[in-house]
């Protein structure tokens, strides 16, 4: 069993440097391993969240997969809500209030702001992380970059079927 150590999150940039070379730690080729242990890792590591997980590509929309929080929405379509934007743009969108998002899709009804890292290999859409805060404005850019960082490591990291 893995013994997460302690990671400060009061400088950011420091804190995902620790992060993701933690995770780097635990990964293995599995696909399904890794994600597991991503969404457990943030979920103990980032302070001020309420669910965190990976929704991934398969049929045509986004369906859910490994996570932390309450049970969430099973299906996404590509281009509705947060996830489907961000899969359909396949770019990283931040938003600080999601009652004021255009077709927010409210799995839990305490999310206040969201953040979602598309992931994207060899130019071919695998699914999205995302991460969900009881509080207006929790994230920013340095949020941003760090999580797309350990995304990008995720997915170098990782062997992934060709389909799900």
């Amino acid at each position: 069993m893995h013994e997460f150590n302690k990671i400060s999150y009061d400088k950011k940039d420091l804190f995902y440097k620790e992060l993701c070379g933690e995770l780097t730690g635990l990964y293995e080729k599995y696909w399904l391993t890794n994600l597991a242990n991503a969404a457990a890792a943030l979920n103990v590591h980032m302070p001020k969240i309420n669910w965190v997980g990976f929704y991934l590509w398969q049929d045509g929309e986004l369906r859910l997969g490994p996570f932390q929080g309450l049970p969430a929405c099973l299906r996404i379509p590509l281009g509705r809500g947060v996830c489907g934007i961000a899969a359909q743009n396949r770019q990283t969108l931040l938003v600080d209030d999601v009652d004021q998002f255009p077709g927010h899709i409210a799995c839990d009804s305490r999310s206040k702001s969201e953040i979602v890292i598309p992931l994207v290999f060899q130019n071919r859409l695998l699914g999205v992380l995302d991460v969900d805060s009881p509080e207006v404005q929790r994230f920013d850019l340095t949020d941003a970059q760090g999580l797309e960082k350990l995304v990008q490591e995720l997915l170098q990291l990782t062997t992934w079927p060709a389909s799900f």
